[in-house]
């Protein structure tokens, strides 16, 4: 009998380490247990003595595909697979599902939609997945953030006015603390990549973000810029519940 209350368990397989290795931080903060695998070899040899709740596999990768390892995993082990697809592997995408892929994300994809995806295929597979709490906070050295109610206060209480462009950049950089996030990808989290912005768009938002919450904008603490590559949030950051000290 599974034990709904035991933390899931993943398999995350992918060859692209700049993409495996802070996703897998990012839902190991999200409560799963993540193991890794650079390789459908190496995935391999990891299910011997593992047994996930569900493996997330990219399609493109060296040696053997992950086609072929998602049909092996679905004939031979029946757990849920999502596939981590590029935008040009429609056909693949195709044949993944008729294979017996759960469900699939399109690279470059919010962390979010990844993870709510996730929980869907569970359910469906009876596998119940405990939430995190919805009202959960979050705090850095003292300052909260209400994502429910898009309330930030600073560590002595005072609520701190944010527009929408700051919250959702705040809460980009929340999710992913000491992570370095270059312009690309804070598009894609704050504002999706439809929308026709530029990198200049992103420091003016990260500029007036930074006028809010930074004792000395010019000397930030928080949000530090990392030369040639994007922005990282310096500070350590937890989730509280909603009232917690």
């Amino acid at each position: 009998m599974v034990d709904d209350h035991a933390p899931v368990t993943l398999l995350l397989v992918d060859d692209e380490a700049t993409l495996r290795e802070p996703l897998a931080e990012y839902l190991a903060r999200q409560g799963f247990v993540v193991h890794e695998a650079e390789s459908a070899a190496r995935a391999r040899s990891s299910l011997v003595e593992l047994t996930p709740d569900l493996v997330l596999l990219d399609i493109m990768m060296p040696g053997e595909d992950g086609l072929s390892l998602c049909r092996h995993l679905v004939e031979t082990r029946e757990l849920p697979v999502i596939l981590l697809t590029a935008k040009g592997e429609a056909t693949d995408r195709i044949i993944g599902l008729e294979i017996g892929a759960d469900d699939y994300v399109t690279k470059p994809f919010e962390p979010r939609e990844l993870v709510a995806r996730i929980r869907s295929v569970l359910r469906r597979a009876g596998r119940a997945v405990a939430a995190p709490e919805e009202d959960a906070q979050y705090e850095f050295e003292g300052w909260r953030l209400d994502p429910m109610k898009r309330k930030l206060t600073d560590p002595e209480g005072v609520l701190v006015s944010i527009s929408t462009a700051e919250f959702r950049m705040l809460r980009a950089f929340l999710d992913n603390p000491k992570q370095v996030l270059d312009r690309d990808r804070l598009l894609d989290m704050v504002q999706g990549r439809e929308a026709q912005l530029f990198d200049r768009a992103v420091d003016n938002q990260v500029s007036r973000l930074r006028r809010k919450i930074e004792a000395d904008s010019k000397n930030p603490q928080f949000i530090l810029t990392v030369r040639g590559g994007g922005y990282r949030f310096g500070a350590s950051v937890k989730r509280v519940a909603a009232g917690e000290n």
